[in-house]
């Protein structure tokens, strides 16, 4: 069995990573404002990468399997210097999830354990949830899944739609043309643009 032993190193990393997170949500806090949401993501990959050490980082976020979250990560981030920070935030997410996901169990667990929030976690509907994300659901939750996630990309569509449309709106009727071909594909209709 591998102890966990805590050097100077370590413990720097952890730190980083837990500023990492608190300007993150700063940044959140604060209207999705550019440099703190940056200057967390920075702090949060620097603090992991000191953590677990160079090599095991490099090794986690060059595996096979986490290409996709790594990507999704790293243009997130691309896209939040460039100065979307809602955009590059929400590819983030994806791509936080996607690279993480093999902890959620873990942290299940650890959570389970703390004394107010175990009882909340301990409730069957959040058991359940749990179960589904170890993928040994006895329920079939799809259904449930698929609207929600459309939905999301509506809404998501819907307002940056609405910011473009309003911004270069030159023609009156190009923002119910546009919001009828969004509605069309929403629906799964494959509409030439």
């Amino acid at each position: 069995m591998v102890s966990f032993e805590m050097n100077d190193r370590k413990k720097i990393g952890l730190g980083l990573t837990g500023f990492g997170i608190f300007f993150s949500f700063l940044g959140l806090i604060f209207f999705f404002d550019k440099g703190l949401l940056a200057m967390g993501n920075i702090l949060f990959v620097s603090g992991v990468s000191l953590t677990i050490g160079l090599k095991s980082t490099m090794q986690f976020f060059m595996k096979r399997s986490n290409f996709k979250g790594t990507i999704s990560f790293g243009i997130g981030f691309f896209i939040l210097i460039l100065g979307w920070p809602i955009l590059g935030m929400i590819v983030e997410s994806y791509g936080f999830i996607v690279l993480f996901s093999g902890f959620w169990p873990t942290l299940a667990v650890f959570l389970q354990k703390i004394p107010v929030l175990g009882w909340l976690f301990q409730q069957p509907f959040v058991r359940s949830v749990s179960s589904c994300a170890e993928m040994s659901c006895p329920y079939n939750l799809k259904h449930l899944y698929t609207p929600f996630i459309k939905a999301i990309y509506f809404v998501i569509l819907h307002s940056c739609l609405c910011v473009t449309v309003s911004i270069e709106d030159v023609h009156g009727g190009l923002k119910q043309m546009l919001l009828a071909v969004l509605l069309d594909r929403y629906r799964g209709r494959r509409v030439p643009v």
